[in-house]
């Protein structure tokens, strides 16, 4: 039976500081509620405010949570989210912020992701992060490269770049357990992404398995993956071109990870890797809305900040 209590303490702990005083909400449903037990253990051994809600697992990452559920997030001080789709990218989720919330969702955790992506130690995972944020912020172009066929420019435009820490310490803040990143939602992609990591439905792709993305004026114009593109397609059939969007590029920074597991929540994270999304932006920093998010992740790339390149953190 896995031993949740060490990266229960770990998030609620270091990366939440939960105190005494606040309430703490732990979203969950019914595929995730061990974790979520464990979470709810520790909050309260802390303070006597410490509400577990449930619900049935979402349809699709970035659905938005029953209104009840939405309500109870924006009146609390803390609110962890381990729950089976995503959360990130929902109104709920922004607005709990605004309302001064500190969030951390754990979209589509596992016991194995749980445990091997948050017995880190985070402060020095925030501390790759600001090294990284250092290198790329004030840039125009970003530009990626692979030997396995990545060549993609990403314009910033006056967007920020944004650090995942996992440190969610002051209110309003956000992030993503487990953590380690700086990423952004670019204004503009033009290129070619080969996805040789982990992407969604299918996990850690083999050698022969490699995804092609083409994107042209911030808009993926090819998928070379069916599966992939059906779903593209599907989602823009409701919302047209948003559904293209190239909605992030991420930089991991987090040296635990050690190797890639086929989690896009862990993986992505990992120390020389980047990561590409699709679709929805808005809960990052971007101005497109769109039922899916989907990340790609690319393997041992070159980044180049106008030209300079990037220093990336490795695996320790």
């Amino acid at each position: 039976m896995t031993d949740h209590r060490t990266p229960a303490e770990t998030a609620v702990r270091q990366c939440l500081n939960l105190a005494a005083e606040e309430s703490c909400l732990v979203v969950t449903d019914d595929e995730r509620a061990p974790i979520a037990e464990a979470l709810y253990e520790v909050a309260g051994e802390i303070t006597d405010d410490a509400v577990v809600t449930r619900y049935p697992p979402g349809e699709t990452h970035g659905g938005e949570p029953p209104e009840p559920v939405a309500a109870a997030m924006a009146g609390a001080d803390v609110v962890l989210a381990p729950t089976t789709k995503s959360l990130s990218h929902t109104r709920a989720r922004t607005e709990a912020n605004e309302a001064g919330a500190r969030v951390a969702t754990l979209p589509g955790i596992t016991d194995e992701v749980f445990v091997a992506g948050l017995e880190a130690d985070y402060e020095a995972i925030a501390d790759h992060c600001e090294t990284v944020h250092e290198q790329v912020t004030g840039a125009d172009e970003i530009r990626v490269t692979t030997d396995r066929g990545t060549d993609v420019t990403f314009t910033v435009g006056d967007r920020e770049f944004l650090e995942d820490t996992g440190i969610v310490h002051e209110p309003g803040d956000m992030s993503n357990l487990p953590a380690g990143e700086v990423f952004v939602s670019p204004s503009s992609a033009d290129g070619t992404v080969v996805v040789d990591g982990t992407m969604r439905p299918h996990g850690l792709l083999e050698d022969d398995q490699a995804i092609t993305l083409e994107f042209e004026d911030g808009l993926v114009t090819e998928i070379s993956d069916p599966e992939i593109r059906e779903t593209v397609e599907g989602a823009a059939e409701e919302v047209g071109d948003a559904a293209y969007n190239v909605a992030e590029l991420g930089i991991g920074t987090n040296v635990g990870v050690t190797d890639l597991v086929g989690s896009v929540l862990l993986d992505e994270k990992a120390a020389g890797t980047i990561h590409v999304a699709i679709g929805d932006d808005a809960g990052i920093g971007g101005d497109t809305e769109a039922p899916i998010h989907l990340d790609g992740i690319v393997c041992e790339p070159t980044v180049e900040a106008d030209g300079e390149e990037v220093t990336l953190p490795r695996a320790e």
